[in-house]
């Protein structure tokens, strides 16, 4: 089947989904926030949601906290960390490898248990032991592969936690953030997580409470909230899954709904001149294709890498997106302290794209050929069937023939999980995979040999020695700046290697009625919903 009959075929499945949707919709209500996602399904709701970022953005932290929460205070810099349901951490002092937690007191659960240090052991099992009567295979596939370095955790008093990592890993409060914490009492009334889902329970602002297979999650403002600063001003948010753009477009124009992620591109001026508002705003993230090095790929080659990063019009592209992204030169963004000062400038060079290519041994009469998997949506996918469209055609200029294997964003969630030999890669050779929020741990995930799948994100398996030295001696160095100037040296290698074709930095576009009030993005994949009213 072509790219284009795929893309149409999950549109048709799409439209009959979304159109059940929008039957169902709930009619607006005072302080009722109602989103469409562009996941093509619901996330899952046990804590830890799927559906990549978005799947966290709208059913993970407003419903769970972490010890450690996401930072949404200061929208003039990248969301730091704050304390969540542990008030303080350190590292041990005798032991780099060893972190202490001071938990929170008086905290509840949904169900109006206590949180304590056994909830958070349970927790960490229902991830990390795989012996533990409780344990989610589903949900630790999510979390392990960006924390393969813990080793163990413990209870060490009633308010206190201890996790060991493998080795000394200074940024490891950040991937704290990622183990949200549920209801062991909750989890024991079911002891089934399918069940476990409908009725979840977990301490965060929100509370959920109606779970509609494939058609909506409904959520209520936790009026018992620990963080009085946040309860939120909302008394209900409702979620529903629509990952075609111009169902999505329609849903807000005609009022059964009040926030869509990623309106069409076009559709800005028409819903500015209407009264709807447009949210962009900066955050590190970006839309990439991973190009696997692994035997028998023609990216293993660092010239056709180089050929193919020259050969994208991303400026034009940029127009296509109506302005809502902007030129990637590497992982991060020149204005990120981390991007450092890259020996190359990938830019609009068909010509040397050629050259390189012709140096590589291809050319008209034996071009690059390429089978790339990308997705009809998806977390910070934004527009990819036109967007990779455009790519295709800027390759084939060059000779470069692109195939595409269209698949919907849950599976290839999971191929990322695994390396680009498994059946689940489907014999690609690329990906077009948009990472995710880029704090400074994801080098180690993406690019660290150690991060090969299944231990880490790593699907390309690209390997320099210069990377995995240079992560190494970041992660066991404790003084921020030091670590900034090292890590901004990984990047620079990582630029000049031409890890990935980079494409895009998006800045999360999302449109709103002119009744949602109180909103101000974060810099940040993930979103504070605490603050936003909804006037009649």
């Amino acid at each position: 089947m072509t790219p284009h009959k795929t893309f149409k075929a999950a549109l048709g499945g799409a439209a009959l989904l979304a159109g059940a949707l929008l039957a169902l919709a709930l009619p607006a209500a005072a302080q009722t926030l109602r989103v469409a996602m562009t996941a093509s399904d619901l996330p899952t709701t046990g804590g830890i949601p799927d559906q990549g970022g978005e799947g966290l953005r709208f059913a993970g932290f407003p419903v769970y906290d972490g010890l450690i929460n996401w930072d949404f205070s200061k929208p003039d810099r990248i969301a730091g960390l704050t304390p969540g349901l542990a008030t303080s951490w350190a590292i041990d002092p005798e032991n780099p490898k060893r972190w202490y937690f001071k938990l929170r007191k008086g905290v509840k659960f949904h169900d109006g248990t206590d949180f304590n240090a056994d909830a958070v052991i349970f927790n960490f099992q229902r991830i990390f032991d795989d012996k533990a009567p409780h344990y989610d295979g589903a949900q630790a596939a999510i979390v392990r592969v960006s924390m393969p370095m813990l080793e163990s955790f413990e209870k060490v008093d009633e308010d206190t936690i201890a996790l060991n990592t493998k080795f000394p890993i200074s940024l490891f409060p950040y991937l704290v953030t990622r183990v949200l914490m549920v209801s062991p009492t909750a989890y024991a009334k079911i002891g089934n997580w399918q069940k476990f889902m409908l009725t979840p329970a977990g301490t965060g602002p929100f509370r959920i409470t109606k779970v509609t297979s494939r058609v909506s999650i409904e959520m209520v403002r936790n009026t018992d909230y620990w963080d009085k600063t946040r309860v939120p001003k909302l008394e209900k948010m409702v979620l529903f899954p629509m990952p075609e753009a111009n169902t999505r477009l329609a849903a807000l124009r005609s009022g059964q709904v009040d926030w869509i992620e990623v309106p069409p591109p076009d559709s800005i001026p028409s819903l500015k001149g209407a009264g709807f508002q447009i949210s962009l705003w900066p955050y590190p993230h970006i839309w990439p294709w991973f190009l696997s090095q692994a035997d028998g790929s023609p990216f293993k080659d660092k010239r056709v890498r180089y050929a193919i990063n020259y050969a994208v019009d991303r400026d034009g592209l940029i127009k296509l997106l109506n302005g809502t992204a902007k030129p990637a030169s590497g992982f991060y963004d020149p204005e990120n302290v981390l991007y450092g000062k890259p020996e190359v400038k990938f830019t609009y060079d068909p010509a040397k794209a050629k050259a390189l290519l012709k140096e590589a041994g291809y050319g008209p009469d034996k071009p690059v050929k390429a089978k790339i998997m990308i997705s009809t949506s998806g977390s910070g996918q934004m527009m990819p069937i036109p967007m990779n469209e455009l790519v295709q055609q800027n390759l084939k200029d060059v000779g470069i023939e692109v195939e595409f294997e269209t698949v919907d964003w849950g599976t290839m969630l999971v191929a990322a999980r695994n390396p680009p030999t498994a059946a689940m890669s489907k014999g690609t050779v690329g990906m077009n995979f948009s990472s995710g929020f880029s704090d400074p741990v994801t080098l180690f995930r993406f690019f660290h040999t150690a991060s090969f799948p299944p231990g880490g994100n790593n699907w390309a398996q690209f390997a320099a020695p210069a990377v995995d030295e240079g992560l190494n001696k970041a992660y066991a160095t404790f003084d921020e700046t030091e670590r900034n100037a090292i890590l901004a040296k990984v990047h620079e290698t990582v630029v000049n290697d031409a890890a990935w074709l980079f494409i895009v930095h998006d800045l999360n576009p999302r449109a709103m009625s002119p009744k949602v009030k109180g909103f101000q993005p974060a810099q940040s994949w993930f979103q504070d919903f605490t603050q936003v009213t909804v006037v009649k």
